[in-house]
């Protein structure tokens, strides 16, 4: 029997603290009466479990509108955080669809340094070469000589064309040759890396800019995506990053990555209910294939410790 780890398997190790932290912050809460009291102590419990004060608050809304005087279960409660963290979920888990004519369909990938862009960019051209796309790198981060050596040695690793210049070299000029490169080679999917630099907001912002004017003149609908990459272990950080890079960068979706079992993955939720935007992908372990759309029944239950129970 095989013991390569499931899926599953990776997203049950992957949200463990989160699972764990969330049981733990509610031990004791269960079998007591849910007055006004206990409810305040439930919705703290879910707040520092990172799930954010607007999940906290459906479900402590939910927990008095059904059980308000009434006793009710550990378990009890949990489902219905599972129910309600899976609300939260479902409205935002879309996968990146191909569907731009003409093509290439192009990715705009942005992201704090260290965030694990580089890496999910080559688990993005993966994931798409898996699905029969042709996929094409651009190393749009010229600012570090390191990143555009890093691509080009994930470009290398996944089988995948790269078009790069030199470090310091003009990143809108990098896009104008992947995209001219990219239209007369087929390619269906082109992922373009960018500076992950926010110590100068305004330079990464005319950057920005001027990326998207190059692209604008090859084809209007481009960038057809700007995705937003987050690292989970730094927790609520995270959400500031979305709010930055937002209004830098007009980010239309997200990719959480780094849910392993030290990460807070609560903030999974707290990202959906408040910003709405499109979570694409999670990431719960370093290899090519740990990078996948997620069902959002699958993780809430984790989250919420009932799978522990089911299985």
């Amino acid at each position: 029997m095989s013991t390569t780890p499931t899926w599953h398997d990776k997203l049950l190790g992957g949200f463990r603290r989160t699972s764990d932290r969330l049981i733990g912050n509610l031990a004791g809460l269960g079998g007591a009466r849910l007055d006004e009291s206990t409810l305040d102590e439930v919705e703290e419990a879910l707040i520092a479990s990172d799930l954010g004060p607007e999940t906290a608050g459906h479900i402590r809304t939910r927990l008095a509108e059904g059980t308000f005087e009434r006793d009710m279960e550990e378990l009890g409660i949990r489902l219905v955080v599972a129910e309600e963290v899976e609300k939260a979920l479902a409205k935002v888990a879309r996968p990146l669809e191909i569907d731009a004519f003409p093509r290439p369909q192009v990715i705009l990938v942005i992201g704090v340094n260290g965030s694990g862009k580089t890496t999910t960019i080559a688990k993005l051209a993966h994931l798409f070469m898996e699905q029969d796309y042709g996929v094409m790198l651009a190393a749009g981060d010229t600012f570090r000589a390191a990143a555009i050596g890093q691509l080009a040695t994930w470009a290398d690793r996944v089988g995948v064309p790269i078009v790069r210049g030199p470090e310091g070299g003009d990143a809108a000029g990098v896009v104008w040759d992947a995209v001219k490169q990219a239209t007369a080679t087929g390619i269906d999917v082109l992922i373009v890396d960018t500076a992950g630099r926010l110590q100068n907001k305004r330079e990464l912002m005319d950057e920005l800019a001027k990326i998207r004017r190059v692209l604008g003149r090859l084809n209007p609908e481009a960038p057809h995506d700007v995705v937003l990459v987050l690292d989970a272990t730094t927790g609520q950080n995270a959400l500031s990053q979305i709010e930055v890079f937002g209004d830098v960068a007009g980010v239309t979706g997200l990719v959480m990555t780094k849910l392993d079992g030290t990460a807070r993955g609560g903030v999974l939720v707290a990202a959906a209910e408040r910003y709405g935007l499109p979570i694409h992908a999670i990431g719960v372990g370093e290899g090519m294939t740990d990078l996948r759309p997620f069902d959002a029944r699958e993780v809430s239950r984790i989250i919420a410790g009932v799978e522990r129970v089911s299985k």
